[in-house]
């Protein structure tokens, strides 16, 4: 059976969602077509939920905090009412009814199956072709890279989404991976008293950030009881009654009752059938222009694209296609300032490059930093004060090209500097910004200092 449509959008994630929703708006027949649920990973066992874990293992640090500093507290942590809240969230355990309706009611047909790509400007699913007058927008999201350990496909890991899920919390956990995902599970967890190892393959955690960011959080994670290892290979995974083993290269093995696998993410193109419009299949992102085409026809949103795997960079790309599917002028994709926020405590902002990128880019580079402990602001914070800006200069145009901030609302803090990063504007007009006293932004101005040190 054949049905046209004027557009097709594969993958109803925040993108896909947003695409579909605005075009059915402007009065374009639009086919919305999602094989899970209507609003993707981000609601439902991303960043969502995973922030609400943090907001309760924080609540818990903070109460521990309190001794020596503001009184007496005794902490008794319970993970009862974070996973009731949890399946309240997710709208009654899961259920994506009310996104659906939220579609439909801006005039979109939606379509629960696996839609995949059958030819320019076709999409099948559930046996109908749709033929796309106008667009096919592919924003089918990303899935769990799982590293090729021998024995890893034996036994019965956790994915963020088992995480996220769980009712109770085992006693013990290892997880696989040292990145943003891995270490917000591994440090809720062990709040909540789960005895928890780290094991990362690279020399330091969080290993694309500034290399100050795994020196930071390494030992912070150590004084909370997390076991840290890094630059450790494992070789195999095995059950070991009714915990799980990994081998590690030289003999050692390393137990927990669960694991966690947390090692990135990629497109899966070969099921959404690219080949069939000249694509290869085994290619890990989508290529996408600035205006997010693919090719004629057919345009990519979301974390298939590979331009950073985030909600806001979803919703960012969804704007520039629709505008460009409506066929007006759109500013092309600029990703020089993109935010990424890691959600641990310190919270780590991070916009832009790093100090390392931007020499690898050629660029003549000056870096300045502050430590939060020694700004007004975090001597009043007091416990769990640790954390720095980071500031990376070329230094030939005199403007920011990537800013770290790491501490107590450290993705806060990072909001300046990614719109000055993204609005080009000089080192020299920051210095004249009057900073509020006493806040931890004002640390932004400690960091230039240090930058005007360095260039003397």
């Amino acid at each position: 059976m054949t049905e046209q449509a004027d557009v097709v959008v594969i993958g109803m994630g925040p993108g896909g969602e947003e695409v579909a929703g605005k075009l059915a708006e402007s009065g374009l027949r639009v086919v919305g077509i999602e094989k899970e649920l209507v609003g993707g990973e981000c609601p439902y066992w991303g960043c969502v939920p995973t922030k609400m874990m943090i907001r309760a293992a924080d609540l818990l640090a903070e109460a521990r905090r309190v001794p020596g500093f503001a009184g007496k507290a005794t902490v008794t942590p319970d993970w009862a009412p974070v996973a009731r809240r949890i399946r309240e969230e997710a709208t009654d355990n899961w259920n994506d009814q009310v996104a659906v309706d939220r579609f439909e009611k801006k005039g979109g047909q939606f379509v629960r199956g696996a839609g995949r790509l059958s030819g320019p400007a076709e999409v099948s699913v559930n046996g109908t072709t749709y033929r796309a007058s106008r667009a096919v927008v592919l924003a089918t999201g990303t899935q769990v890279n799982v590293p090729p350990i021998k024995g890893l496909d034996q036994v019965p890991y956790w994915t963020n989404r088992e995480a996220v899920k769980t009712v109770e919390l085992p006693k013990s956990l290892v997880v696989l991976g040292g990145g943003a995902v891995g270490l917000e599970f591994a440090q809720v967890f062990a709040r909540f008293g789960v005895a928890v190892t780290v094991v990362e393959a690279l020399p330091r955690l969080l290993a694309t950030e500034e290399p100050e960011v795994g020196e930071l959080v390494a030992p912070i994670l150590t004084k909370e009881g997390i076991v840290v290892r890094t630059g450790t290979r494992v070789t195999g995974v095995t059950l070991d009654g009714s915990s799980i083993a990994l081998q590690i290269e030289g003999g050692e093995r390393v137990i927990g009752e669960r694991l966690l696998v947390a090692t990135g993410r990629s497109a899966n193109l070969k099921q959404v059938g690219v080949e069939t419009v000249g694509i290869d299949p085994s290619a890990r992102w989508l290529p996408v222009d600035g205006h997010l085409r693919v090719r004629k026809g057919l345009w990519g949103v979301g974390d298939v694209t590979g331009h950073g795997q985030f909600t806001h960079v979803a919703m960012y790309q969804a704007g520039i296609a629709v505008t460009d599917i409506l066929g007006k002028d759109a500013t092309p994709a600029d990703y020089r300032a993109l935010p990424r926020v890691t959600f641990t405590d310190p919270e780590i902002g991070a916009a832009g490059l790093t100090e390392d990128q931007a020499r690898e880019q050629g660029l003549r580079v000056l870096t300045g930093m502050a430590k939060v402990p020694s700004s007004a602001r975090g001597w009043i914070h007091g416990p769990g004060n640790e954390g720095f800006i980071k500031l990376v200069e070329d230094a030939d145009k005199g403007v920011l090209v990537g800013a770290t901030s790491a501490g107590p609302r450290g993705g806060d803090v990072l909001s300046m500097l990614a719109l000055a990063i993204q609005e080009r504007i000089s080192t020299s007009a920051l210095r004249r910004v009057i900073y509020a006293y006493p806040t931890f932004y004002r640390g932004i101005e400690d960091a230039l200092r240090a930058l005007v040190k360095r260039e003397d």
